[in-house]
């Protein structure tokens, strides 16, 4: 049947379709069409911020470091045959001649032993004052800081996310009251509480011996219960402050008059909104908790010995700086790698993430 485009009628305000039909209608190319599924294509918060982020030359760089400095430290103890504790001894000898070698140094019993046939792994490192080889000390010092690192981040995440989400959401009284209990632990001194915890903590917990509490010990539990009791404060005023900004949206609103509970609004209305927020801080915070467990293990408050961590290790080497420097520069190298990867790594979170920065 054909199709006749039906006549205009002369006082009606409508196009005459019979004049456009020929060049305004046309069906579009498959160029037009493939230009349109590019112009077109979907993508997500999380894929668009991941996408500037690797534009970003520092910080992919940063994650190149720490990917390295994390593939060594778990797969280096595999294939040296030395342990942290181990005082280093050759056929169940103990060899006293293997102090403070340097990097790469055999002692006068490991040559003669390897004169006489045996292999004997390198000490990269050289090894410290009590012959315990130093490269592995070093890794497993690494190893205590990042973990220090990741967990306190993650305590101070979790307190300080819902702490701040109830006392920007609620607000009134209840945000007031929130807020000061937050500046009166701003106002504690956390060195002062840790070495009090350190304290009591000592003469009450009594762990198994062997176990991985009992190696920790007692300053580094103390350490973390300080992280969950203080830390927190700051990632709290960070989600309080964008949740008092984002509660006021219309669909918070909308939200509210269908009658959704207040846990359920908070958790798919609100945080989502505050990820970059929490992204970013908490990408942050864990430098700033490696550093400070370097600082307390530095001044002798941190891992029980022999556990090493990087700043015990750079404590130790104080003594000997004139005549064995290298044993300081290695494991200030490693804090300043990992603390330093760490900042270039939020900083290029925020830039990609933040959308106030977005042009």
């Amino acid at each position: 049947m054909e199709n006749k485009t039906p006549k205009k009628n002369p006082l009606s305000m409508q196009l005459n379709l019979s004049k456009f039909n020929s060049y305004m209608f046309e069906k579009a190319t498959d160029e037009e069409k493939r230009q349109q599924d590019v112009m077109s294509e979907s993508t997500t918060f999380f894929k668009d911020g991941m996408r500037k982020l690797m534009k970003n030359p520092l910080a992919v760089g940063s994650m190149i470091v720490l990917g390295l400095i994390l593939i060594i430290i778990v797969f280096a103890p595999l294939f040296i045959p030395y342990r942290y504790e181990e005082i280093l001894s050759v056929n169940g000898v103990r060899d006293k001649g293997a102090k403070n070698l340097r990097p790469f140094e055999y002692s006068k019993l490991e040559q003669q032993y390897i004169e006489a046939g045996g292999t004997r792994f390198p000490h990269i490192f050289g090894t410290d004052e009590q012959c315990r080889d130093y490269f592995i000390r070093v890794i497993y010092g690494t190893r205590v800081s990042l973990v220090v690192g990741f967990f306190a981040s993650i305590i101070v995440l979790i307190i300080g996310m819902l702490y701040g989400s109830i006392s920007g959401y609620l607000g009134g009284k209840v945000d007031m009251i929130m807020m000061r209990i937050v500046d009166i632990i701003y106002s504690l001194p956390d060195m002062l509480i840790i070495i009090l915890l350190s304290v009591v903590l000592q003469t009450i917990l009594k762990f198994q011996p062997g176990s991985l509490l009992d190696s920790l010990g007692t300053n580094m539990i103390s350490l973390f219960i300080v992280f969950g009791m203080l830390y927190w404060v700051g990632m709290a005023r960070l989600i309080r402050g964008q949740i008092l900004s984002i509660k006021q949206n219309e669909y918070i609103l909308a939200a509210k008059s269908i009658g959704a509970p207040t846990g359920m609004i908070i958790k798919r209305h609100i945080l989502p909104n505050c990820i970059s927020v929490i992204i970013i801080s908490t990408a942050l915070q864990i430098p700033s908790a490696i550093f400070t467990e370097s600082y307390l293990s530095f001044v002798g408050l941190g891992v029980q010995a022999p556990m090493p961590s990087l700043g015990s290790l750079a404590n130790a080497a104080r003594g000997g700086l004139q005549n064995y420097p290298y044993k300081l520069l290695f494991p200030a190298l490693m804090i300043c790698l990992i603390v330093l990867s760490f900042n270039l790594l939020g900083d290029g979170l925020r830039d990609a993430f933040d959308p106030k920065l977005k042009k």
